[in-house]
């Protein structure tokens, strides 16, 4: 059982969920138990959500004046959406029923426990009065209003940008960018890609999908191109795998005119950690997406993915030792500036992580909030 206690704020009452055994407790109630009969109390009428984050949300509604001082407690029935394209056989989350004394609306209600980011929720109110023997009197059930929590906000990013940072390592050089595909995706005459422009020779952004955290601003709607730069700290060249195309010139996607930004910060029920950063060109369709929506970083002072201005004038490059890179560039890249290879050495497994879900275990990538 979950009980919703107010708690004072300037703006609205923020409740939060504290959950409790059901016991002798002083302060600990039930929805489900001690309630009476229907009582004519107003019925929850035009319910408005709004404030949404993606752990909390405001909610108010009206009421008839009649009887509405006998009202001392809302009931609030929250449940995630049914998605019919889910298992059939897995595990249904169990619906949550908050208790929460009757203060002024609108009300924050904060728990991320149960509320998760980019999610549907169904919410419906009932009023209620507390009776001497500890029993309720309810209203009939409000309508049913649907509403969807947002994605993580710039502070919680941050909160993974510091987990991340925290693990990074130390910063090896390296020379290329490299993009792992099968051979056919470089050909000219190779229409089956739609992230190709067989034509015109060019690698084309696509809306990255929805693999990592679940509420990375950037999934399923950041648009780029996906590329790599760890290398082997022993020779310094890629790790070996897939035909690969390499662009030698690094500088031809980070240099003093791109902008670099952290994306997220992951793993998948494995020791490898992922870290995703995206380059952006100063004013570029991508750039204008990630302002606002995601931290910056200092592109040559950070813990991921440096570029540094030589004395002589040269661009240096390292990135860290101890994370995956995911480096998603939101302009097309010109094939021809680079060339494919195929890595000698043993095959290593695919690293990819399309659409893979994140570890929701794991201390190190997590954050107090959705996952």
């Amino acid at each position: 059982m979950n009980v919703m206690e107010p708690l004072h704020s300037s703006n609205s009452p923020t409740v939060e969920l504290k959950s409790l055994q059901l016991c002798d407790q002083e302060g600990t109630e039930s929805a489900d138990s001690g309630i009476g009969d229907v009582d004519d109390l107003p019925v929850p009428q035009q319910i408005q959500i709004s404030n949404i984050t993606c752990d909390s949300f405001k909610i108010s509604w009206d009421m008839d004046s009649r009887g509405r001082e006998r009202i001392t407690h809302y009931f609030i029935d929250l449940n995630k959406k049914e998605n019919k394209k889910e298992n059939k056989f897995k595990h249904k989350d169990v619906p949550t029923k908050l208790v929460a004394k009757a203060v002024p609306l609108p009300m924050t209600v904060r728990g991320h426990w149960f509320l998760s980011p980019r999610t549907e929720y169904t919410v419906a109110v009932q009023t209620a009065a507390k009776q001497p023997d500890g029993d309720y009197s309810v209203s009939q059930w409000s309508e049913i209003i649907e509403f969807c929590t947002a994605d993580y906000s710039t502070a919680h990013l941050n909160q993974l940008l510091q987990k991340a940072e925290a693990i990074a390592g130390r910063m090896l050089p390296f020379t290329v960018f490299y993009r792992n595909q099968q051979r056919e995706y470089f050909q000219q005459a190779s229409p089956s890609y739609r992230s190709r422009d067989a034509q015109c020779r060019r690698m084309l952004p696509a809306v990255k999908d929805n693999s990592g955290s679940h509420g990375s601003p950037i999934s399923s709607k950041l648009e780029g191109i996906f590329f790599s730069c760890n290398t082997e700290f022993n020779t310094g060249k890629p790790p070996p795998g897939l035909p690969i195309w390499t662009l030698p010139l690094p500088d031809l996607l980070f240099n003093q005119n791109t902008n670099i930004y952290f994306g997220d910060f992951y793993c998948m029920y494995t020791s490898y950690h992922y870290v995703i950063l995206v380059l952006a060109p100063d004013g570029s369709k991508g750039d204008v997406f990630c302002k606002g929506r995601l931290p910056a970083l200092d592109r040559s002072n950070n813990c991921f993915l440096t570029c540094t201005k030589e004395d002589d004038g040269s661009l240096s490059f390292c990135h860290a030792q101890d994370v995956i890179l995911e480096v998603i560039y939101t302009e097309p890249v010109d094939l021809t500036l680079g060339t494919v290879s195929q890595i000698s050495g043993h095959q290593l497994m695919s690293l990819s992580t399309l659409n893979a879900k994140k570890d929701p275990s794991c201390k190190i990538c997590n954050i107090s909030v959705g996952r």
